[in-house]
């Protein structure tokens, strides 16, 4: 009896183990498919976003400049009814003067940045035979100078970037050519356009394909912005994931300008190639790195759309680069380059197509050609016989 009685108790122990056992394991089944389930619901929200973002574009055309020229019509519309001398006038302290009389240039003496003006002169000066007669004011400094809410007379202001919040006319940068910004492995600023395009692109292709990328997000730049800091603190926790650092800018004076951290070496543009997404913040303003960065035929994550350059409309979210808020969470982003880390070819896709559009759109020849349709149609505007300013100088 006594027998009987341990044998049972043994039978159900034992059932009670499996039961245990086999409820563990559908607990833990039920875990992973709920974590399978998420993870594929953010992937189809992606695959969407980037499906959504193809379905609505449409390719620029490949006649020179032409996607950039709506930007134009859009920043000279406020001056439909023409531009008055009162106007220049009203604003000739927000920059630098310039005249076109007779096909020739003129400039005011000072100049608070003179490579910057001498990379806007570079381009004005080729299409003087083209232009007629007109004065205007070129902004060199790195920000904006009308803002909408601004009471008095509005005159014309040429800037190289703004927010939807300015007036200002936007123009190809002077640093297509040569003036900034300047750093120890570019001294006297990034410059030249044309080498830039060829080198790096070389470099890409022959040292850096995508097969031999490091799969890993890559950023070094200086602390211009505290929205870069996320970026920073990641690298520091996941230094697997992403590899982010602040560089010395010349207000540095102690590791708490670098996010209390020594500051990392400078890296040339052709060396961000190694890596397969690299990360695009603003500036002061719109940032210069941004048009390099697609040269590596790498993935751009660009945070931010609030500050824009005359070539950045023509680019679109997700079919472009990938689009990134200035207040993303850490956990979003880890999400995003697990994603594309998990569809290597969905990353290379987009990467191929932000490369393509500014090797093709994005030349010195639309550079020009955008300069010469601003200046066209701005002169154009011009409503009074402009006489020469005996005060400025010309510039050969």
């Amino acid at each position: 009896m006594r027998i009987l009685i341990i044998i049972t108790f043994l039978f159900i122990f034992t059932l009670k183990i499996l039961h245990t056992e086999k409820c563990s394991k559908s607990a833990s089944f039920d875990e992973e498919e709920s974590i399978k389930s998420m993870y594929t619901e953010s992937s189809n929200k992606i695959f969407k976003q980037i499906e959504d973002s193809l379905h609505s574009y449409t390719p620029c055309s490949n006649r020179s400049c032409e996607c950039h020229l709506p930007i134009i019509e859009r920043d000279l519309a406020q001056f439909s009814g023409g531009i008055t001398k009162e106007m220049i006038d009203s604003v000739a302290n927000k920059g630098t003067k310039y005249q076109i009389i007779n096909k020739k240039l003129y400039r005011q003496k000072s100049c608070m940045f003179p490579l910057r003006c001498s990379g806007v002169e570079h381009f004005i000066k080729m299409l003087l035979k083209e232009l007629p007669n007109m004065e205007f004011i070129i902004n060199c400094r790195d920000w904006p100078q009308l803002y909408k809410n601004f009471v008095g007379t509005k005159g014309p202001v040429f800037s190289f970037s703004k927010t939807e919040n300015e007036l200002d006319i936007m123009y190809p940068a002077w640093s297509f050519w040569e003036g900034g910004p300047a750093i120890s492995l570019y001294p006297t600023g990034i410059g030249r356009w044309d080498l830039h395009r060829k080198k790096i692109t070389e470099i890409a292709d022959e040292k850096y394909p995508w097969e031999n990328k490091i799969s890993k997000g890559f950023f070094r730049g200086s602390r211009t912005s505290d929205e870069r800091d996320f970026l920073i603190l990641l690298s520091r926790d996941q230094p697997n994931l992403v590899d982010a650092q602040y560089t010395k800018n010349q207000a540095w004076k102690s590791p708490k300008d670098t996010l209390n951290a020594e500051p990392a070496k400078e890296v040339s543009f052709e060396e961000h190639c190694q890596y397969k997404y690299l990360f695009n913040f603003r500036g002061v303003a719109a940032s210069f790195r941004f048009k390099h960065l697609f040269l590596c035929k790498s993935l751009v994550f660009h945070i931010g759309d609030e500050w824009k350059e005359f070539f950045y409309d023509a680019m679109k979210p997700w079919v472009h680069y990938v689009p990134l808020n200035t207040n993303t969470k850490k956990e979003d982003l880890i999400e995003l380059l697990e994603f594309f880390k998990e569809h290597d070819d969905v990353a290379k896709e987009i990467a191929n197509r932000g490369f393509e559009f500014i090797w093709k759109h994005l030349r010195m020849q639309d550079v020009i050609c955008y300069w010469r349709n601003l200046l066209i149609k701005y002169g154009n505007l011009i409503k009074y016989d402009v006489k020469l300013d005996d005060t400025l100088i010309e510039i050969s």
